[in-house]
């Protein structure tokens, strides 16, 4: 969901583009991404009088939400009545994300999703937050009528597409929707569609990404995360693949070979500068608190809105150097005019092309 990187390959081409180098052709190796993607990213179907398949049915429904570096980072506890989430903090990100902030957000993602899924099976969802523990939400369910929301219906279609949008502006009515959808207790939008007030977001992000490259620490981090090619990504069913961001995929050894040489500053910048220029506009979610009941509402904010700009055909990605960074975060919120309230994400969005979707662990590997 945060921060997700794409290296330049510019001289990959010839390996051929977004193609793997697997020896089976999709479709004919039931392990291909293609496969493993079309299995996870679908809605599903189960009997409503089976309440333990439907609860498991939510759970999944939870880890089709967006997570810092595809960490999937949160365990599902199910019970008679209600379904538990905590944070798995053995799959933080300590250097990008060392105040656990995005773990946090991400919880909220699966959260929500889980919510959306609930209502469409029947079930109303009441989230509460256990000031207590380290993080944990229990969402009771109880019988209600069925809604299916448009939000509910987009969730398998959602994704953090990393990529180059047609510039072209999107219209009052569906700025105002996000806005709707993105508001949440103590979290509200700020929108930038100006292109003079794009720029200077620009220039934040760059200082900000500049920092990041310069810190050995945070490219070793990311690097670990990154599946160069469809075989590790559909063993881990985690990370951030090459092809979800653009890139070929290629085997391990040379995709970290080529890592160290074409992820650089001026490449990441440049790409960056495209990115911003071709979006329709920028969305920094702000939040009242700082703490994790606050970063979990700022979760559920966000994966509203990024599950309204799928119903919409809006794509939407994070660009989150500038509250990633923390000497540049003051400087950042000054720039946008909230006092000492805190950026919480930065997200652009504008319509576009998809690229492939990025994998999940089975519902087992989530359970408590």
């Amino acid at each position: 969901m945060m921060t997700r990187r794409r290296f330049i390959i510019s001289s990959m081409t010839a390996i051929g583009g977004l193609a793997t180098v697997s020896a089976c052709s999709p479709g004919k190796n039931p392990d291909s991404y293609i496969d493993v993607a079309s299995s996870i990213w679908r809605h599903g179907k189960v009997d409503a009088g089976n309440r333990s398949a439907v609860l498991r049915e939510l759970v999944r429904y939870a880890t089709l939400a967006p997570s810092s570096h595809n960490t999937q980072c949160w365990k599902f506890r199910i019970e008679d009545r209600s379904i538990s989430i905590f944070p798995d903090f053995s799959r933080r990100c300590p250097v990008v994300d060392p105040d656990d902030h995005h773990l946090f957000v991400s919880v909220g993602c699966a959260i929500e999703n889980l919510i959306q899924a609930a209502s469409a099976n029947g079930l109303d969802g009441n989230a509460v937050f256990d000031p207590s523990s380290r993080g944990n939400v229990r969402v009771s369910l109880e019988p209600t009528k069925a809604v299916v929301t448009p939000l509910f219906k987009a969730i398998p279609e959602r994704q953090s597409t990393r990529a180059e949008y047609d510039g072209k502006p999107i219209s009052m009515n569906e700025l105002a929707m996000l806005e709707r959808e993105g508001t949440g207790n103590g979290v509200r939008i700020i929108f930038l569609t100006e292109r003079a007030a794009m720029e200077s977001l620009l220039d934040y992000v760059v200082q900000g990404n500049t920092a990041q490259m310069n810190d050995s620490a945070f490219v070793e981090e990311l690097k670990a995360w990154i599946r160069f090619s469809e075989s590790d990504a559909v063993r881990t069913g985690d990370g951030l693949y090459s092809a979800s961001s653009g890139n070929p995929s290629v085997p391990s050894w040379l995709g970290s070979l080529l890592f160290g040489l074409f992820f650089t500053q001026k490449n990441e910048n440049d790409k960056y500068a495209k990115q911003v220029r071709s979006s329709a506009g920028i969305a920094v979610f702000v939040s009242e608190g700082e703490n994790p009941e606050q970063w979990i509402e700022v979760g559920r904010c966000y994966e509203r809105f990024a599950l309204q700009c799928t119903a919409l055909g809006i794509r939407n990605a994070m660009l989150n150097q500038p509250v990633e960074v923390a000497a540049l975060r003051p400087q950042f919120g000054a720039f946008l005019g909230i006092g000492e309230r805190r950026p919480d994400l930065v997200v652009r969005f504008g319509r576009g092309s998809g690229l492939p979707q990025s994998l999940r662990r089975p519902v087992e590997a989530v359970l408590a």
